[in-house]
C-alpha cells in the first residue's frame, strides 16, 4: 500500500482527506503581532485582573458615596433657641483637642531633647572606645628592630589589662 500511495499527489496519510493544509509563513518574532499572554491567547490572567480591578474601583465608589451620606446624615441642624449652647459646647471641644496636640507636641520636644543627650553620650563612649583600641593596637603592633614582635611590651599590656580588671 505504500508503493501505491507514492505515486498519488494529495495529503499526507495522517490528514485523511480534509484538504491541503497550508503552512502559515514564518515571520520574525518583532514582526509578529503578539508581544505578550494576552496577544498570545493567554488572557484568562489579564481578565481575572481586570475583573478583580473593576470590582475594586465598584467598591471604592460605593465606600465614598456611603462616606457622603454619613457627612449629610451628622449636619449641624440645631434647634434656633438651643443652637447658641451647641455651638459653645462645639468651641469647647475643639480648644480641647488643640491642647492635647500642644501637650504631645511639648512631650514631644521632650523626647527629641532626651534622644539628643543619649546620641552624644553615645558618641563618647565610641570614641573613647576607639581611643582605646588604637592604643592596645599601637602596644601590640611595636616590632623590635629586626622586625620581630616586641613580646615586652606585649605582656606589660597584659599585667596592665590584669591589674585594671582585679
Amino acid at each position: 500500500m505504500a508503493a501505491a500511495r507514492q505515486g498519488r499527489p494529495g495529503p499526507p496519510a495522517g490528514s485523511a482527506g480534509r484538504g491541503p493544509r497550508r503552512k502559515r509563513p514564518w515571520r520574525p518574532v518583532s514582526l509578529r503581532g503578539a508581544l505578550g499572554s494576552l496577544q498570545e491567547g493567554q488572557g484568562f490572567a489579564f481578565q481575572r485582573k481586570q475583573k478583580i480591578q473593576r470590582e475594586y474601583r465598584k467598591l471604592l465608589t460605593r465606600e465614598r458615596k456611603v462616606g457622603t451620606q454619613r457627612d449629610i446624615q451628622f449636619t449641624d441642624t440645631y434647634p434656633e433657641h438651643l443652637k447658641h449652647l451647641y455651638l459653645a459646647e462645639e468651641e469647647k471641644l475643639k480648644k480641647q483637642r488643640k491642647a492635647t496636640n500642644d501637650s504631645i507636641l511639648s512631650e514631644e520636644e521632650l523626647n527629641k531633647a532626651e534622644a539628643e543627650k543619649r546620641k552624644q553620650q553615645r558618641e563618647e563612649a565610641q570614641r573613647l572606645y576607639k581611643q582605646k583600641k588604637l592604643e592596645a593596637y599601637k602596644i601590640l603592633s611595636k616590632k623590635t628592630k629586626k622586625g620581630q614582635p616586641n613580646l615586652n611590651l606585649q605582656m606589660e599590656f597584659l599585667l596592665q589589662k590584669i591589674q585594671k580588671n582585679t
